[in-house]
């Protein structure tokens, strides 16, 4: 396969003698023709141009002679070249001549093929080969030449100005080609395309289309691509463009919340427009005429430094741009402060952490509670509801030395009045042992009242046979803990921090609110100073 030159730089493939007669029975071959030729032939201005004709299968046929016959898109037919075996070639005068020439010398009745050189746009039409037969008479094929012309493609947006009749908002344009070229729109702008072709002087033609529109505001910007297809265009080329619509100002005012209370500060309102061309001029104004002292205006802002009843207006914003005025207004209705409109959030929060507090006191109680009630209880499981209570001053330890009764009498004479003294209070449940012990009350250190009984050893609780086994169990303990005590104090007499008015105040040498309980359920002065 060989090649030709084409315009843009590539090349047009053409077919050597072999592939060319394939190619013409391929074409011709179910019509029954025995002349066989190619339907169409493509070209570029200025190239050369092979048309091919064969006349198969002459057996039993004479071939007496063949014509090239040239037909015009629009006019006659007129013979361009003849060859006869006897008389030669022959060329007629016509507009190919000196350009056409049989492509084999001398020329060939079955093959009788054409090259045109230097192929114009006026010389596409059709090409009719003819041959002349005995006894068949006449038989012929057609080819088509078809002239090419790359295209000159453009486009372009119309700047046009907003309104209420479509007008054309963009024009594509494809100059020069041949054939005609194919133009389609898209968009996503509501309009229609139109298209006009106008032919060349040299059989080229300028297809010109237009995209027609009423425009408006939010047109402006919109995307819109014109598609041109032509049959020398590998793929169809696009152009993308943005409408361009003129229009006056469009303005919005915003920062308004509805919320403009006396001594509010620092509320601000902004003017926003739009337009094409883009707006060059913004001014602030108010319905009553004169702006309070307590507005300032910067541009297209307004910011009001304290709300007041001077501001209880309509404020007016007004942009301009070439084609004309655009306004917007907002008027702002001045409320009475709320009760605390800043102080929301503070009052929430005050209110949630008292409460955080009063579950946290709460808690706290409930532990504090749970705390005394366990303490009450093991003292029950110690001894019920008895108290026993452990003072200083005279008691058991004298007893034991011979001293216990004595000291009622006696005063602090005839033993060690140091020791530890126990009372033991009986609960209601065990009525009759109080009944026997309802003196035990702590002993003073002078003389006790007269008939008064004399405080129960450990001895003496024991053989009352009035406590269970637990209860001797734990004077027991008390004992033990006694004699732990007399050897710590080692028989030394006892400090007495006290001032002399508050010796009336004092039972057994100590003061009643001096004594402070202990957890092991005895009493300890808080002056008394061992030595």
């Amino acid at each position: 396969m060989t090649t030709a030159a084409r315009p843009d730089g590539g090349n047009w493939p053409t077919m050597g003698p072999l592939l060319s007669l394939v190619a013409l029975l391929l074409l011709d071959g179910a019509s029954g023709q025995r002349v066989k030729v190619e339907q169409e032939v493509l070209s570029y201005p200025g190239q050369s141009v092979n048309v091919r004709c064969a006349f198969t299968d002459p057996i039993g046929i004479q071939l007496t002679q063949v014509t090239w016959i040239y037909e015009p898109k629009d006019g006659e037919r007129i013979n361009i070249a003849v060859y006869h075996p006897n008389f030669g070639a022959h060329y007629l005068d016509s507009p190919q001549k000196g350009r056409i020439r049989f492509t084999t010398s001398p020329p060939s009745l079955t093959s009788p093929s054409i090259q045109i050189a230097d192929v114009k746009m006026t010389d596409e039409g059709k090409y009719i080969c003819e041959f002349a037969t005995y006894p068949s008479g006449n038989e012929l094929g057609i080819t088509s030449l078809v002239m090419l012309a790359k295209p000159q493609n453009s486009a372009s947006t119309i700047t046009v100005v907003a309104g209420s009749k479509p007008v054309a908002v963009a024009r594509c344009e494809s100059a020069n080609g041949r054939p005609a070229a194919q133009i389609s729109w898209v968009s996503s702008a509501n309009g229609n395309g139109t298209t006009v072709s106008k032919q060349g002087a040299d059989n080229t033609v300028t297809v010109s289309s237009e995209y027609y529109m009423v425009p408006m505001a939010a047109d402006n910007g919109k995307d819109i691509s014109c598609v041109v297809a032509h049959r020398t265009q590998a793929k169809s080329e696009s152009f993308k463009m943005k409408l361009t619509v003129e229009y006056p100002p469009q303005v919005t005012i915003v920062g308004y919340d509805n919320n403009w209370y006396m001594g509010r500060t620092n509320v601000l309102l902004t003017c926003q427009a739009t337009g094409n061309p883009i707006p060059t001029t913004v001014t602030w104004k108010i319905l009553t005429g004169e702006m309070p002292d307590t507005v300032v205006v910067e541009d297209n802002k307004l910011k009001v430094l304290k709300v007041d009843e001077a501001v209880n207006n309509t404020f007016i914003c007004e942009v301009k741009n070439r084609l004309g005025l655009g306004k917007e207004q907002i008027t702002a209705l001045v409320r009475e402060p709320s009760a605390n409109p800043s102080n929301g959030g503070v009052v929430a929060g005050a209110v949630i952490g008292s409460l955080l507090v009063l579950l946290l006191i709460a808690a706290l109680i409930a532990v504090l509670v749970t705390r005394n009630r366990r303490q009450q209880q093991g003292y029950r499981a110690n001894g019920g509801s008895d108290i026993k209570s452990r003072i200083f001053g005279g008691g058991k330890k004298a007893s034991k030395n011979g001293t216990g009764g004595g000291a009622a009498s006696g005063g602090v004479g005839g033993g060690n009045n140091n020791g530890p003294i126990y009372v033991y209070n009986e609960s209601a449940s065990h009525q009759g042992l109080g009944e026997k012990n309802n003196h035990h009350q702590p002993l003073t250190m002078g003389a006790r009242p007269e008939g008064a009984a004399t405080t129960p050893t450990a001895q003496d609780i024991l053989l009352s046979g009035e406590l269970d086994e637990t209860e001797r169990m734990k004077f027991d303990e008390l004992e033990e803990e006694e004699e732990r005590y007399d050897s710590f104090a080692g028989g030394a007499p006892i400090l007495q921090l006290r001032p002399p008015q508050e010796q009336d105040d004092m039972i057994g040498g100590y003061l009643d609110d001096d004594m402070e309980s202990q957890r092991d359920g005895s009493v300890i002065s808080r002056t008394a100073v061992y030595v």
